[in-house]
């Protein structure tokens, strides 16, 4: 399936600074997404959609604060009470990213047709000052009975750019599809 490639990225070839690795991830999670939702996978929006609705609720919260009528000290009360909700939904937002979204590049729905089948949690981590890029795949939903057993893979970047920073398309999309075959593929039966 890798001619599934569209020619229009070979136009607009994805280059990175190879000297920051915020750079170099970025394009390879970008990329990663586009691979996953090119199979079918639809991207599940709701975690995006609830930070942004705890992000949107905290801002309100400090522009009441900044713009209530009343001056210091005759509000004080109620400034107590928005910091105290600002820090509760920003620890909440917090704990959100860290519990549920953790490494996570992408959520998708189940591919649509298919019913023995979950979404999918896209992960993956680039340490800092480290070459080695991990992608995982794992179900959206780990206790159902169509979750699958989790894959993943650890390579160097240096093997999907070229040395003026430009991602060799055709043999990222080839890693990454065989992960999401690897993820699809039916578990063994141990009898």
């Amino acid at each position: 399936m890798a001619s599934n490639n569209n020619n229009s990225s070979n136009k607009n070839p994805k280059k990175a600074n190879l000297l920051d690795h915020h750079s170099i991830k970025h394009i390879l999670d970008e990329y990663v997404s586009e691979i996953v939702t090119s199979r079918g996978y639809v991207e599940d929006v709701r975690m995006s959609n609830v930070r942004l609705l705890m992000g949107s609720i905290i801002i309100i919260i400090a522009l009441v604060a900044q713009f209530y009528p009343k001056k210091f000290p005759e509000n004080r009360d109620f400034l107590i009470v928005c910091i105290l909700l600002y820090i509760l939904f920003n620890g909440l937002l917090q704990l959100i990213i860290y519990t549920k979204e953790k490494n996570a590049i992408l959520f998708t729905h189940p591919p649509e047709g298919f019913f023995n089948s979950t979404g999918l949690v896209v992960s993956s981590k680039l340490p800092r000052f480290s070459d080695l890029y991990t992608l995982s795949i794992a179900s959206a939903d780990p206790k159902s009975k169509a979750a699958k057993d989790p894959v993943e893979f650890t390579k160097s970047v240096t093997q999907w750019f070229t040395t003026d920073g430009i991602l060799v398309e055709g043999l990222f999309w080839k890693d990454v599809e065989g992960l999401i075959n690897d993820y699809a593929r039916e578990p063994k039966k141990n009898k």
